[in-house]
């Protein structure tokens, strides 16, 4: 039986229909954010190459961030990968609903919002970031996992690893990567294999997610 970790059923039922992206662990993707302002309120457009291409590395490095903001009319294009997901599957109603766009030779399409409030987007790491969506991110069981765990045990599970600060990073390195980072006091880092599969919903249409120094993102499991 799945482990269920959110009290929130009404973003539940919504995806009960939702298409199902599986066989994702260790595939390649990249992102491109778009930044904006619009009356002291910042927020960025998430564009992700999943399911449209494996976001080849030449057609990655030609990309320009600055000149991409200037013919986007954003504030600022942060180029977000090359990346690897961690997790098995998405459910999601995202892909069918979403609009596509190519930045160079890599089409994307807008998978998600990032609400940053009035505070411009804070680049440290281990900062919660909220992002807009509707998913339910998933882990079988038997898979390995690697999570984040605050004095508090609140539990932030590893969705995806980056190759933007070490791009010889691979899914082989991540069993070690506690003793690679650098957390708040009294967090720590833990690897286990699942015994049952493990679904993270996003609460309320918000998921909350976090990045440590290396760019791998990881996502607030929500209290039981």
């Amino acid at each position: 039986m799945a482990q269920t970790t959110t009290p929130d059923t009404s973003n539940a039922n919504s995806l009960v229909d939702a298409p199902v992206k599986d066989g994702l662990r260790d595939v390649r993707y990249g992102e491109v954010l778009l930044l904006s302002a619009d009356n002291g309120t910042f927020t960025a457009e998430v564009w992700n190459t999943l399911g449209m291409n494996d976001c080849p590395q030449a057609a990655w490095d030609a990309l320009d961030a600055t000149a991409i903001a200037q013919e986007r009319g954003a504030l600022l294009a942060l180029l977000n990968g090359p990346r690897y997901w961690v997790l098995d599957f998405i459910t999601s109603n995202i892909r069918q609903q979403a609009p596509e766009t190519t930045f160079g030779e890599l089409g994307m399409f807008r998978a998600a919002v990032i609400d940053f409030g009035s505070t411009p987007p804070d680049p440290t790491p281990y900062t919660d970031r909220s992002i807009l969506r509707e998913t339910v991110f998933g882990w079988r069981q038997g898979s390995e996992v690697y999570e984040l765990v605050t004095p508090d045990n609140i539990i932030y599970v590893m969705q995806a690893y980056s190759r933007a600060v070490d791009p010889a990073q691979s899914i082989d390195d991540l069993p070690r990567h506690g003793t690679r980072i650098n957390p708040p006091a009294g967090w720590t880092f833990r690897v286990r294999t699942l015994t049952e599969d493990l679904d993270v919903f996003s609460t309320a249409g918000v998921a909350t997610v976090l990045q440590d120094e290396f760019m791998n993102t990881y996502q607030r499991v929500p209290a039981s």
